[in-house]
């Protein structure tokens, strides 16, 4: 199944933060949410500036792409895979409410 290669649970992308992994965190949701919680590091790029600030995202080295749910990041990780061709995009499984679920429960939801 290829959609589980495209994505990470929010254990793993925990697992990795803790070991120091290089990854990019893209969060893709509008700005008041960001202000409102996300993880530490985070670059916010809310969905519809994806084409425009494609740039912004490296093209070598992992990036993991966040919204709340995981839809929003799916969307933008299909743009980034199937238009621009990266290959390095990983869509957070379940968004921050499942990282407030999973791994932190004193992360912020809504």
């Amino acid at each position: 199944m290829e959609s589980a290669t495209l994505e990470i649970s929010p254990e793993e992308l925990h697992r990795r933060l803790q070991a120091g992994d290089d990854l990019l965190l893209v969060d893709v949701r509008e700005p008041e949410e960001f202000d409102y919680c996300h993880l530490p590091g985070s670059l916010l790029v809310p969905l519809a500036e994806v084409p425009r600030r494609a740039p912004e995202i490296r093209a070598e080295g992992p990036v993991v792409l966040i919204c709340h749910h995981g839809v929003r990041s799916a969307q933008a990780l299909g743009y980034l895979r199937h238009r621009l061709g990266r290959t390095n995009v990983l869509n957070l499984r379940g968004g921050v409410a499942a990282w407030a679920a999973r791994v932190d429960p004193a992360f912020p939801t809504y």
